[in-house]
């Protein structure tokens, strides 16, 4: 699933093509990405101007006069500018200076029109680069869960997901099954040092590419190269040189190096 980083690069690249552009005609055609009718969604659209485009956690937003329209890229969504359309073509926004095209194999995401915040985005925990030690610290001392399943959660950190958080976990060196609430204050310091380093770096590669993902203009990331941790099962430590280990976490495949992230 795109996270933090990888939508902020679909942002970045959006963001110049589309801000100030007029919606002509908007056509949707997925019950599970989009809700209610599409006629009267379309409609509603028709005409608007998208003022500007921005992103809390996973979530896109394209802010119109009137509301606006919430893109979350679930799975395997695209968000394509002058994309062409497929078969997995769920969404299309012709706008008067090109198509915003969102295509979506697995229908996992979303597209809707919000004339204001519906509570499930409202319930959106602070955006992860964003959000100020205190804060996270915190929402640490709050959970009784373990860290991995606590960096999951988006009500508590928007925009963290399986990737980067055993990413981060590694660089601070701290177990997954670590108990938040339970982690010292210098430890916490460590690992919301971890998320804003390895999610800037992250960016500034343009994402991971594991599967799916490319930016608006079609183009994968090159964070996966660099990956520590993740997606690295059996072989060597960067650090150390033992074995990474994967096991389960949250219901989630999870990265770690079990000399250098000691329980």
């Amino acid at each position: 699933m795109p996270e933090l980083p990888e939508v902020e690069t679909v942002v970045r690249s959006l963001r110049p093509q589309i801000t100030g552009a007029v919606i002509r005609s908007a056509s949707f055609r997925s019950k599970l990405v989009t809700r209610g009718e599409f006629s009267v969604v379309a409609r509603a659209l028709a005409g608007s101007t998208i003022q500007a485009v921005q992103r809390t956690g996973k979530h896109i937003f394209l802010i119109l006069e009137h509301g606006f329209i919430h893109v979350h890229l679930g799975m395997t969504g695209k968000l394509l500018w002058n994309g062409v359309e497929s078969p997995y073509t769920r969404a299309v926004l012709e706008t008067d200076r090109g198509r915003l095209v969102y295509d979506d194999i697995r229908q996992f995401g979303r597209v809707n029109y919000y004339e204001t915040m519906p509570k499930h985005l409202k319930a959106l925990g602070q955006d992860a680069l964003l959000m100020a030690f205190e804060d996270f610290f915190a929402g640490l001392r709050q959970h009784r869960v373990f860290i991995k399943a606590l960096l999951l959660n988006q009500n508590v950190v928007s925009g963290v997901g399986n990737i980067y958080a055993d990413e981060m976990l590694f660089q601070a060196r701290i177990h997954p099954k670590a108990r938040a609430d339970r982690l010292s204050r210098p430890r916490a310091l460590r690992l919301y040092n971890a998320m804003q380093e390895v999610l800037s770096r992250a960016i500034a590669h343009r994402g991971s590419s594991i599967s799916d993902y490319v930016d608006s203009d079609g183009a994968q990331g090159e964070f996966q190269r660099l990956h520590l941790v993740y997606g690295k099962t059996g072989e060597p430590c960067t650090v150390c040189g033992r074995p990474v280990r994967r096991m389960v976490v949250a219901q989630r495949g999870t990265h770690y190096c079990p000399v250098c992230q000691r329980h």
